[in-house]
């Protein structure tokens, strides 16, 4: 026999169509979209704050070096923009597995839950980089900075059109199928962390694009933050997501031509 999902076999013979089960097993269960949907709001009172402080330090015309922060600091910044753009889009797939930990049939949902995270927190480090990189050519608004962002947003648009976005998207619109497809023991807690780790991948290949963006056009920029994070909630949680995938290809496609001719653009956007 294989191990069970919320009722499902997982790993063995389930002829019951994925999105059905989906539907059958994801009750409403005030916790998990009230815990994640907290823990959101207190990414987004972090972030709000950071930027705010990043935004001062500009203004105030300080230098890079008086205004960045230490590779700690931007982990805990990327971690709480993690939580506040990734959570509420995430709350299908959570549910499905706390029906089944509830039924003592897998490992706690904190434990999921933690792997999930622990692939966005390894991201964070390139972030910081590009970061550091990025800040000062960015707020001085420079001609290269404008050009390199456009050329990251044409790249956002192709890779929003490709069949492995594709892929990545449709795992994140199901998540019964997900765990079907597990074949370690969910029981352990190392087993539901490598599940979580595992659907981060999917979802870091689904969305790193969109990162990509944030980041050339300035990392913890609230506003950016706003339309990413309503585009990943979208993208996942619509039936036509794969739609909102290709008009905000062409929104990018378009910005990034723009930046491309008229570099002083940037200065706009940021």
């Amino acid at each position: 026999m294989g191990q069970r999902v919320g009722g499902a076999v997982v790993n063995g013979t389930a002829s019951t169509d994925s999105r059905t089960l989906d539907h059958r097993l994801v009750r409403y269960d005030p916790f998990v979209p009230g815990t994640l949907l907290c823990l959101a709001v207190i990414g987004w009172w972090w972030s709000e704050r950071m930027g705010s402080q990043m935004a001062g330090g500009r203004a105030m015309n300080m230098s890079l070096t008086q205004v960045s922060m230490t590779f700690v600091a931007f982990t805990v910044g990327w971690l709480a923009m993690m939580v506040a753009m990734m959570f509420p889009a995430i709350v299908p797939v959570v549910m499905t597995y706390r029906r089944a930990a509830l039924r003592r049939q897998v490992a706690s949902t904190p434990m999921f839950v933690a792997g999930y995270l622990l692939v966005w927190t390894v991201v964070g480090a390139p972030a910081y980089f590009a970061w550091r990189a990025l800040q000062g050519p960015i707020s001085a608004n420079t001609p290269w900075a404008a050009r390199l962002a456009g050329g990251v947003l044409l790249a956002a648009a192709v890779y929003q059109l490709s069949p492995l976005k594709s892929v990545c998207l449709r795992h994140c619109q199901t998540p019964m199928t997900f765990f079907l497809k597990q074949g370690h023991d969910l029981r352990r807690p190392l087993g539901a962390a490598r599940a979580g780790a595992i659907h981060g991948l999917v979802c870091f290949g689904c969305c790193w694009a969109l990162m990509a963006v944030l980041v050339a056009l300035g990392t913890m920029q609230l506003v950016w933050m706003v339309i990413v994070a309503a585009l990943i909630f979208l993208e996942k949680v619509l039936s036509r997501g794969e739609w909102v995938a290709r008009a905000a290809a062409t929104g990018f496609l378009i910005l990034g031509i723009i930046l491309l001719i008229h570099p002083v653009v940037l200065g706009r956007l940021t």
